[in-house]
Parts: structure tokens; sequence; C-alpha cells
């Protein structure tokens, strides 16, 4: 066999055909308890595309994991080409926590590309960068919104890449967002190693969502696909083609006080719509928070309490009709829920 077949991670070598589960060790706790990466590599015997599936990079974050976890533990779920590197929990040290960020409170999103000498997300980065991102063409990154906020499952990639946009199209979840890399994350560190990678959004910090899990796993296996890495099925499924958002806002409160939320995440909004009221703790109404805008609300704030300045309604923006992208959402949740099969 020829050194090039063999895929090196750590001290760990795997060959063409394995499946094999593996820790990359990290930093110590300053208990001297070890702290590993869980990665799990399924490789084919036939080569082909190398890809990874990463989640937990915000330790409270868990849809992700579970995506993962379903995913792979499928019996029909067969590589016939290439390589998939899982790691399902990147931020290990947060998802004990119950936390975002790391014990050093960095947020790891932006800690990359890290350095070995660097602090403690700076060293979890330099290792996840350099073991397991620098032998993937392509990745799918899997977070949610932050605590007390939700996120409909959506795709935020650099559509002014044509491979990336085609794969963020192909994913299949009806909204796909042209998002700005940001420096020090992931995405930007991936790119400048010329992988290709998507970000999916969906559901709330610290909740599983049965929709958003689905919606991804489809995702996932859609990519695989295409990339010719699992077997297209022989029955053709309905497919919900994407619509592209060209931007986005997030929608204020202009008082502080408690919230009735009068829309839901998928809705279609017009401009004018009053979205949610905000009383006072006696019963009056102190101010209203209207849509500047027509759009699609993609993300909301849960908590029914708000203070003055808050984010509580994230819109996208796009050039077709609102209405269109309502039916395309509402087709997928019937597609996906609640018995249909990814």
């Amino acid at each position: 066999m020829k050194a090039k077949d063999i895929l090196r991670i750590g001290e760990f070598d795997i060959l063409p055909g394995e499946q094999r589960k593996i820790d990359l060790p990290v930093a110590k706790l300053y208990t001297d308890a070890d702290v590993s990466l869980p990665v799990h590599i399924i490789r084919a015997k036939k080569p082909g595309p190398t890809i990874f599936i990463s989640a937990a990079v915000h330790g409270d974050e868990l849809n992700g994991i579970e995506i993962i976890r379903r995913l792979i533990s499928q019996k029909n779920f067969k590589l016939i080409r290439g390589t998939l590197i899982a790691v399902p929990m990147v931020n290990v040290y947060g998802v004990v926590n119950q936390s975002r960020y790391m014990p050093d409170r960095r947020d790891l999103n932006r800690c990359f590309p890290g350095s070995a000498k660097g602090s403690l997300a700076g060293r979890v980065a330099h290792i996840f960068l350099n073991e397991i991102v620098k032998h993937c063409d392509y990745g799918i990154d899997l977070h949610t919104g932050a605590i007390h906020r939700s996120n409909f499952p959506q795709i935020r990639a650099d559509l002014s890449n044509d491979e990336t946009k085609e794969l963020a199209l192909v994913f299949g979840v009806p909204v796909v967002l042209n998002s700005n890399i940001i420096d020090g994350s992931l995405r930007e560190a991936a790119v400048k190693h010329k992988t290709k990678v998507l970000l999916y959004e969906a559901g709330e910090a610290l909740r599983f969502d049965d929709f958003s899990i689905l919606a991804g796993m489809r995702g996932i296996t859609n990519v695989l696909k295409h990339l010719g890495m699992v077997r297209k099925s022989t029955t053709r499924k309905k497919v919900v083609p994407p619509f592209v958002a060209n931007s986005s806002q997030w929608l204020r409160a202009n008082a502080s006080g408690i919230v009735n939320h009068r829309v839901k995440l998928g809705d279609q909004i017009k401009k004018g719509d009053i979205l949610a009221d905000i009383g006072s703790p006696y019963g009056d109404i102190i101010d209203v928070v209207t849509a500047s805008r027509a759009g699609i609300l993609i993300g909301q704030q849960n908590i029914p309490l708000v203070q003055e300045g808050e984010a509580m309604f994230h819109i996208a923006y796009f050039e077709e009709d609102d209405a269109d992208i309502v039916v395309q959402i509402e087709n997928a949740q019937d597609t996906l829920l609640p018995d249909n099969n990814v």
C-alpha cells in the first residue's frame, strides 16, 4: 500500500476500507484528567473526496451532536468512495460545562487558526485545523442559535465560490444565506487550506429540535450523494429548491419589558407587521416591534423578557416572492415531519 493512501490523524493510521473511533488528545483539566476530541473516521475502499462534519464548536449547541450520532448509526449508511471524518464535539470542555465558550471564556470560533503554544482555545483550534481540516476537501460545520435564540434551518456560505454555492444549494434546506467569512472562524481557516465549508444553522442551544436534526441529516446525505460518496437512492424524493437571501437584518427592541410574540420561525413578514408587543408588568403595552420591510423570519429570541436594544427577530430578504418561499418551507416541514425517513 502506498503511503499516500494512509490517513494519519495524531498517532493513528487509518487505511482505506477501515472504520475507526479515535480519541485525539488535547490539554488536560487541572484535575489531571485527560480530555480528548472524539473522532469517527469512515473510509471507503475506493478513493474519493474527504469531508469533515463537525459539531459543538460552541459547546452548548447540541443539535449537531445528535445529527452526527443518528447519521453514522444508520444501518444503511455506507460510503462507496472517499473518507468521512466526523467530530461530534469540537469544544469538549464547553459540552461538559453546557457552555458556549472554552474554560478561558474564549469563543473557539474566533480563535482559528490557533497555535500550539497559545491559549487553551487557540491550542484546540490548532489541533482541529491541523489534524482534521487539513486532510479535507470539504466540510460541514453544524451550529444552532445561541441560548434562548432559535434559528430556522439554513445554510450560510460564501456564495462567491461556485463550488461552495453548488453544495449550499444541494444541501436542500429552503433558505441559503450569502454569508461573509468572519475573522478567526473555522470557515476562514478552512478556506485558507482550500477546504470548501458549509455552515448549517438550526435550532436553539441546549435543546434538541427534531425538524432541525432531520433537515441536517437529509442535507448532509444530499451533499454526500452529490460528491459520489454514498449511493443515490433509486426512489426519487421530493426536492425542496432553496432560495438565496441577499441580505438579512436583526430587529431590536426599543423598550424593555415583557414580550408577547406574534410570529414564529419560517413566517412570511410584511412591511408594517407587528411582530411582538412589549408590555410592563402592570399590563400596559409600552411598545411594539414592527417590520421595516418584507421578508422571512429565520431567527428569533425565545425568552419572554427583553432589554431595550436587544436583538429580537432575524429577517432574511429575498428577490423572489416571499409567499413562494413560505410554500417551500411548508413543503420541507411536511417532507421531514413527523414520520418521513432521511
